[in-house]
């Protein structure tokens, strides 16, 4: 028996469970494929838990509720707290000098900080900005973590082609695009990653590298390993990485740091991100389905928050300000 039935086990659907169990409500977790891999978007995530740097082009929810997410996911796996460096090349000062005007938390490296802050970056790059409180984790491990997590509490991944309308009883749609017809509001938006083991290069925190055209950044997955990404792409295409991307990505690697020119690729992936039109998560309530849906690039830093507010609607019936009107 349960009290909710969760549809999806990404990372939305993960963490619905967990917040669930919290509130004291018995969840029944369930996804056509199964647990958590390749065949979910929260797979091919950065992992970078960056609320302020978020805060650039995003709604202030996310820097509001992102701000937690490193402390909650510390809960469950391991969180790197090295914070974020943000870089720019010489001749695109200018997108430095915005994105810190847009954005809070951080503060100014020059060459000699830069240098202090990544050694391996030394004399290659003038000026940065240093967001000291975000942090960082290996998202496949992270989503491997909770969903132990939740085993140990006796909730497991059921691997079952289930719909809301074949429940009785509360249900937490968390299927992301699978919903698109449920959510007409919903629309793709295809992201592409690269892994590459570059053991010449050591990084300790992610990086981004502003752009006019092509910002990337990288995220250390230790030993040597480096993600990559990411494209943003208006697009339902479900087709394997373009060239065009691959090249957009390495040559910004390249500008970061040469080295990355020997790098080997180990990893190619592409998937898409379901969003709203305002790109903020949110829940839509449609009698007795909460819909957990919209994360766009903000999956993990996101969820602990959906998950919270939905259940504690499903525990007392109050609303937050996740919920969106229908």
């Amino acid at each position: 028996m349960s009290d909710v039935t969760i549809i999806g086990a990404g990372v939305a659907g993960l963490w619905a469970a967990r917040a669930c169990l919290a509130q004291g409500l018995r969840a029944r977790l369930v996804d056509r494929k199964g647990p958590p891999g390749p065949h979910g978007c929260s797979w091919w995530a950065g992992g970078m838990l960056a609320p302020f740097c978020e805060g650039a082009l995003s709604e202030p929810a996310v820097v509001t509720h992102g701000r937690r997410a490193a402390a909650l996911w510390g809960e469950i796996t391991e969180v790197t707290h090295r914070g974020t460096l943000v870089l720019a090349p010489e001749r695109d000062r200018a997108e430095l000098q915005r994105f810190a005007a847009r954005t809070e938390g951080h503060s100014d490296c020059d060459a000699e900080a830069i240098a202090a802050c990544e050694p391996d970056l030394a004399g290659r790059h003038r000026r940065g900005l240093f967001f000291a409180e975000e942090a960082h984790l290996n998202p496949r491990q992270a989503l491997q973590d909770l969903t132990h997590a939740l085993a140990a509490e006796g909730v497991t991944v059921e691997t079952t082609a289930l719909t809301p309308s074949e429940v009785t009883g509360p249900v937490i749609d968390c299927r992301g695009m699978v919903a698109r017809d449920a959510l007409p509001g919903l629309r793709a938006v295809r992201g592409e990653m690269i892994l590459l083991r570059a053991p010449d290069v050591t990084l300790t925190r992610p990086i981004r590298l502003l752009h006019p055209r092509h910002p990337l950044y990288v995220v250390p997955r230790g030993q040597g390993i480096y993600m990559l990404g990411a494209t943003q792409i208006e697009s339902a295409s479900r087709s394997g990485m373009t060239a065009r991307s691959a090249l957009e990505l390495l040559s910004a690697a390249y500008a970061l740091d040469p080295r990355f020119a020997e790098g080997e690729i180990i990893e190619m992936g592409a998937d898409l991100r379901p969003a709203f039109a305002d790109n903020l998560p949110g829940i839509v309530q449609r009698g007795a389905v909460l819909h957990l849906n919209g994360l766009f690039r903000h999956g993990f830093l996101m969820a602990p928050a959906l998950a919270e507010q939905a259940a504690g609607f499903l525990a007392t019936a109050t609303t937050g300000d996740l919920f969106r009107e229908d």
